[in-house]
């Protein structure tokens, strides 16, 4: 992904009053993917809205795509900064992590802080908790938790 990509969508979507979770160009037939949240979460209307605007950014910032999809981040949002992680504390999350704990490089637990100034994130698990330093995880995301309901 083209780093001005990334630097105008940082730029842009906070004074929109949404948040940049992830984004993704593909060269092929110039697909850009935006993923974008916000407190209380993103409907097909917030979408539709920023899809506008940023058709109309791209254009005078010469950012070449042949497609633009903007969407939520869906329910096992990923978690990419020490701010996902914070604000998602008490959740329960799957990590793939870079160098494994014990054995294993993929983990899960409920979140449960991260370190002041340390970046290293503490994770409660069936077998006690970690502290896991944000460097050593290549991808996380949060498990969906789904409430049925009886319909009647």
């Amino acid at each position: 992904m083209p780093v001005k990509l990334h630097e105008v969508l940082e730029r842009t979507l906070p004074a929109l009053g949404y948040e940049l979770v992830d984004c993704e160009m593909h060269a092929g037939g110039g697909l850009v993917r935006v993923f974008i949240d916000k407190p209380g979460g993103v409907d097909v209307e917030d979408c539709a809205q920023v899809s506008n605007h940023l058709t109309h950014l791209f254009a005078v910032e010469n950012i070449d795509y042949g497609r633009l999809e903007v969407s939520s981040p869906g329910l096992d949002r990923p978690l990419k900064k020490e701010a996902d992680f914070a604000r998602f504390d008490g959740r329960e999350a799957q990590l793939k992590l870079r160098e494994p704990i014990g054995n294993t490089r993929r983990i899960k637990g409920v979140l449960r802080g991260i370190d002041a100034g340390t970046g290293v994130l503490r994770l409660e698990t069936a077998d006690g908790t970690h502290a896991i330093p944000l460097a050593n995880i290549d991808k996380a995301r949060l498990i969906p938790k789904i409430e049925w309901r009886n319909a009647r």
